[in-house]
């Protein structure tokens, strides 16, 4: 908190990072769950990621990894996550703080966060799977109805 300000959407990044952290342990503990699975895209240049240098030489900005199928060592701590994953048969160990994770997205419950550093503006776009990552391009039909909620009316001008 700054003087004269809550910072509500650090706050909430913050929330969030330990939804991504829960998923992930989840999984580390478990196993693979269902058919979840996860598409995570982080900042390659982000202090603490850890790949090797020519992993890092193919995605010097940042790179989405999927844990899916083939997916070993999978550890969470308090703040990051280790993984190995295998790249055109290379193994490779990355270990990502969740500072450095930019979107999270389980497509199995068609769940997305992203995470850009600023704060949350109504109109910020929902994560995007990557298209040549999507397994399943096709929106399903809609299951049932809902009501839509609008926060608006709470909202101070």
């Amino acid at each position: 908190m700054t003087e004269g300000h809550i910072d509500y959407g650090g706050m909430m990044q913050r929330a969030l990072r330990g939804v991504l952290a829960e998923a992930l342990g989840l999984v580390a503990e478990s196993g693979p769950i269902g058919g979840h699975h996860f598409y995570i895209k982080f900042d390659t240049t982000h202090p603490g990621v850890t790949m090797p240098d020519w992993l890092k030489a193919q995605f010097p900005e940042e790179i989405t990894i999927v844990l899916e199928h083939e997916f070993w060592d999978l550890a969470v701590t308090a703040d990051r996550f280790t993984v190995t994953l295998s790249f055109s048969d290379r193994p490779a160990t990355l270990v990502v703080p969740f500072d450095a994770v930019l979107q999270f997205v389980d497509p199995h419950a068609e769940f997305g966060l992203k995470f850009d550093g600023h704060e949350v503006d109504d109109e910020d776009e929902a994560p995007e799977i990557p298209e040549e990552l999507d397994p399943d391009p096709e929106p399903d039909p809609p299951r049932g109805g809902g009501d839509v909620v609008s926060l608006d009316r709470f909202r101070k001008g």
